[in-house]
This record gives C-alpha cells, structure tokens and sequence, in this order.
C-alpha cells in the first residue's frame, strides 16, 4: 500500500474541481484509493508525461479529466500535485 501526499496547490485545485463537478465527488474518492492500493492498476491509464512536465505522471478520472503527480517507488509514497481538465493539468 502506498502512501499519498497532497501539496497544498492540490487540495486547492481539488476543493474547487469538486465544487465544480459534484457528480464526480464519489469517482474522484474511488481513484484515490485504487491510487493507494496499486497506482499501476490498468484503470487508472497511469502514464509518464513528456516535455516540460518531464518526471510527473499523470492518471485519468475521466476521459476529460487528470491527476498528476509523482510516485516515489522507494518511499512507496504518491505525491499529488494537480487536478483539473486534460488541458488544466497539462498546462
């Protein structure tokens, strides 16, 4: 089991993003549990991100919508640094 590790700038962008969209509020929960219990579980389409946002991977919610964040194997610790939109996050 992993352990997960909200910044500050994530539990902002999270209260607004579930302001936002209420009817993902027991979605966004489940992800971040599957997260704790195997954050390479198929579902969550975990991916690296090029570019820019070189070193940070990034799960999907929803088609439309990410988390990014950093997974440190060592540690066994996520690192959740954004949600929001495709295009949000990848900013």
């Amino acid at each position: 089991m992993f352990t997960i590790v909200a910044t500050q700038h994530f539990l902002r962008r999270a209260r607004k993003f579930l302001k936002r969209h209420p009817d993902l509020q027991k979605r966004f929960a489940q992800i971040v549990d599957d997260l704790k219990q195997d954050p390479f579980a198929p579902h969550l389409a975990y991916h690296h991100l090029g570019g820019k946002l070189k070193g940070v991977q990034a799960i999907s919610i929803t088609d439309s919508y990410r988390i990014t964040l950093t997974v440190a194997i060592s540690d066994k610790e996520i690192i959740l640094l954004d949600v929001g939109s495709h295009d949000e996050v990848y900013r």
